[in-house]
């Protein structure tokens, strides 16, 4: 289906922002036309897109990867493969493989590795912050933007101010994107929930906002020092969405993002009372699902601009690895293939979010907090482009699943909304 005429399709363009519904000619993978009762070339075939969602391709601010290292999760093929079936065109990596791609060597060889794919996905990854992502000693940055990272990150907290204060120092005339996730580990307890009364009844061990909070403050602080840009990611408290709010008003270059998961889900969600299986080890992530408030917070926070993307940081593991009780489990789910089918069921039908925002949050805001161009709806473009059918319904399985890693809590669960094809050109913009 390189080429298209969908009509009357229902087009959301979140950089108008528009959502109204038209045809869309797609000639050669080349988004042609838009307007009211086209035509085209006897040779190129009709759909009839009166049930379907079109918007700009989807992108990933950060997800992990088996491979190299840990191939028994997940492989590059399967994670191509299921962004792909997602609506993903663009995917971020974290560098938390096996080894760290804390060196240029590291980054040849991913590039290297993708192009053998061949997949319509334009992937991109981190380079680590510091070696070996342990927090200790800073990375060789000049060296890894020179070989082509789209920025900086290590997927894990860095404790050190001092190292933090250096590293934001160090990094303010090279103009990358640097993203940090706000976590003091003291306070982080492994296994845990986010302090609440459904925790205590739960029985689990408990996670305080203030891991998140004191970790905001001290990233803010070093960014109001240095002037370097910074992304929040992974953010889960309604105090975190408030600090980001003060920061912004203030000035402070600074954008922020919260995952799919903690938007659809809270600490209410834990016990089974909502048709997921109670203590799922699935349920199990960092940072914790944060309590009914916070996802109140996060929710306001997206369509006030507050917070600017969605990620999806999916995270693969296999069965053994998560077959054990919740606190012993590894932390993460695997979402690529389920992020936007419940985000629409859930957010969007409900009248919690409009269809521009969460599009724009999954599509165009990724790309900008990467610095990069985003995705656009131009005529004589290469398309870049998501086909979404809300009304399919498929069951969860992994026969239905791209993904080689089964981790989500909707295992086995009947979902409604699914990706029809994504068009993704064979080179994107680089960074800007």
């Amino acid at each position: 289906m390189a080429s298209v005429l969908l009509q009357h399709v229902r087009l959301i363009d979140p950089i108008a922002p528009s959502d109204r519904v038209t045809d869309v000619l797609i000639t050669d993978r080349t988004l042609t036309q838009i307007g009211d009762n086209l035509t085209a070339s006897p040779d190129i075939p009709r759909q009839d897109g009166q049930s379907l969602i079109l918007g700009p391709g989807l992108g990933d601010l950060y997800s992990h990867s088996g491979e190299p290292g840990f191939e028994s999760r997940e492989t590059l093929l399967s994670l191509g493969r299921s962004a792909i079936a997602g609506g993903f065109t663009r995917l971020t990596l974290l560098p938390d493989t096996e080894p760290v791609l804390d060196h240029p060597a590291g980054w040849r060889w991913l590039q290297t590795r993708i192009a053998q794919l061949n997949l319509p996905l334009h992937v991109t990854s981190w380079g680590a912050l510091t070696l070996a992502a342990q927090g200790k000693q800073m990375t060789e940055f000049a060296d890894l933007l020179a070989a082509g990272v789209v920025g900086l990150a290590d997927g894990h907290p860095l404790a050190d101010p001092l190292l933090l204060w250096r590293i934001l120092d160090y990094a303010q005339p090279l103009g990358t994107p640097i993203a940090l996730w706000p976590c003091l580990p003291p306070l982080n307890r492994p296994g845990g929930v986010r302090e609440s009364t459904d925790a205590v009844r739960l029985g689990l061990p408990r996670v305080p906002a203030l891991t998140e909070a004191i970790a905001i403050a001290m990233i803010l602080e070093c960014v109001a020092a240095t002037g370097t840009p910074v992304h929040l990611m992974r953010i889960s408290t309604a105090r975190g969405v408030e600090q980001i709010a003060e920061a912004k008003a203030k000035g402070l270059p600074i954008t922020a993002s919260t995952t799919w998961m903690h938007l659809l889900l809270s600490t209410a969600d834990l016990d089974g009372a909502s048709g997921l299986q109670a203590y799922d080890p699935s349920l199990h992530l960092m940072p914790p699902l944060g309590t009914p408030r916070d996802r109140t917070a996060l929710i306001d926070a997206m369509n006030s601009g507050v917070l600017d993307a969605i990620a999806i940081d999916h995270a693969p593991y296999t069965y053994e690895e998560k077959t054990v009780a919740f606190s012993e489990s590894p932390p993460g789910a695997i979402g690529l293939e389920l992020a936007l089918p419940l985000l629409w069921q859930h957010l969007v039908i409900p009248g919690l979010v409009p269809a521009t925002t969460l599009w724009r949050c999954l599509s165009t805001a990724p790309a900008q907090c990467l610095q990069q161009s985003p995705p656009t709806l131009t005529p004589g473009q290469a398309a870049e482009l998501t086909l979404f059918d809300p009304q399919h319904t498929w069951v969860v399985s992994p026969s239905t699943l791209a993904s080689q890693a089964t981790n989500t809590p909707w295992l086995g669960h009947t979902l409604t909304g699914r990706v029809v094809k994504t068009w993704a050109p064979t080179a994107l913009a680089t960074p800007t």
